[in-house]
């Protein structure tokens, strides 16, 4: 029976920590801008949650503000007027693809662009 507590303990650890780690995840995410509207609110978090909020959020809503709860109630009905939002709702709504697409700023008319090929001529 000695055997089975180290088990026992590890069994009880782990569950432990993946109720910690589950509880940790937001369900709700709310931007505001500098006049406090809100103009982010969604289950998805609107930046990189890896990286320093003081880094990633003045790049969408400078001056603003994220507020993240566990409690999704009212979140259902999502808000997004952050910059590139046509862009993502306009993704969001096609199938999935295999190739990634660019972003619209990203494409520019250098070689391989939309102009039509010129076949080589002979000489």
């Amino acid at each position: 029976m000695p055997a089975i507590r180290p088990l026992a303990r590890c069994a009880i650890g782990l569950t432990l920590t993946l109720a910690a780690l589950h509880s940790a995840q937001a369900a709700c995410y709310i931007v505001r801008n500098a006049q406090q509207e809100v103009i982010y609110r969604a289950q998805q978090a609107p930046v990189d949650m890896s990286q320093p909020l003081h880094e990633t959020l003045p790049r969408i809503a400078p001056g603003g503000s994220l507020v993240f709860s566990v409690d999704s109630n009212g979140c259902e009905r999502e808000i997004d007027k952050l910059p590139g939002a046509q862009y993502r709702q306009a993704v969001a709504s096609q199938p999935a693809s295999p190739v990634p697409v660019a972003p619209p700023a990203a494409v520019s008319g250098k070689a391989g662009g939309n102009a039509p090929s010129q076949a080589a001529t002979p000489r």
